[in-house]
């Protein structure tokens, strides 16, 4: 199950949403081995009131979400590019993932490729972009676990906690893991007319009054360049600001919880 050490590809969040020279090339590059592209962009707190009114979006047809992160409580998987999360989702149950982050798709174990659950995707925001590799499931009993009633590696299938095992730093198991959360997430599908594909909106709230608004769409590696184009344009003309930093949402959760766990010792 184990890939070999994958080089990060992340780039920092900057300004002009612009991929130029070697960039474009890395990019490029990583989507002929993906199954997906994510196009993404998080909109400024400042912002994010003029954005939901511009897309016309009502809060009361979101889905709730409510997402838990496991890691040490210095964030080692994460060090490590491993990022382990189990989700409860309003009116459709539980489920799981664990992720590698990044990968180099062609680096990736031939036996991972060939499950069924796993899937390679190249998350692009404005200024960086990322691949990596997911290996899903469902589950039940979140809610238990988290609450201490039912050790965490029964939320995972054989080949999430293989998967986890292959990468993982040595000695540590996934009920050894803290939990990280939880974070609740709203969660609305659009499909615009004039963008002629779905428009994914989620808003993360975070416990201590910050939100993160993120804007995406998926589409085939083929399409990218294409379809971030035409997305770029229908948020333009709708004045949505565009050049404001990126914030991921994982991380920005894990370091989050992480100070909280530190200070709860201290």
């Amino acid at each position: 199950m184990a890939t070999r050490s994958p080089r990060r590809t992340a780039r920092p969040a900057a300004a002009p949403p612009r991929l130029i020279g070697d960039e474009l090339a890395e990019f490029l590059n990583l989507i002929r081995g993906a199954n997906t592209v994510e196009l993404k962009l998080t909109v400024p707190e400042s912002s994010q009131r003029s954005a939901i009114q511009a897309l016309g979006l009502d809060a009361l047809e979101a889905q709730i979400r409510q997402v838990f992160f496991f890691d040490t409580p210095d964030l080692a998987l994460d060090a490590r590019g491993l990022v382990v999360r189990a989700r409860r989702v309003q009116k459709r149950g539980d489920d799981t993932v664990v992720k590698l982050r990044p990968v180099v798709p062609a680096e990736v174990a031939p036996e991972l490729l060939a499950s069924p659950a796993f899937g390679i995707e190249v998350d692009a925001m404005p200024g960086g972009f990322v691949c990596s590799g997911s290996l899903k499931g469902v589950t039940t009993g979140v809610r238990e676990a988290v609450a201490g009633d039912k050790p965490l590696r029964k939320l995972f299938s054989k080949e999430q906690r293989a998967l986890f095992a292959a990468h993982a730093p040595e000695g540590v198991t996934m009920d050894d893991l803290a939990v990280l959360g939880p974070i609740f997430v709203l969660k609305l599908k659009l499909q615009p007319g004039e963008l002629g594909r779905r428009l994914v909106v989620e808003m993360w709230l975070y416990p201590d009054g910050s939100r993160i608004l993120e804007l995406s769409t998926k589409c085939a590696p083929s399409e990218a360049l294409q379809v971030a184009m035409e997305a770029r344009s229908f948020l333009e003309e709708r004045g949505i600001d565009l050049s404001g930093r990126q914030q991921t949402k994982t991380r920005t959760a894990l370091r989050f919880f992480s100070k909280e766990l530190a200070a709860a010792k201290a």
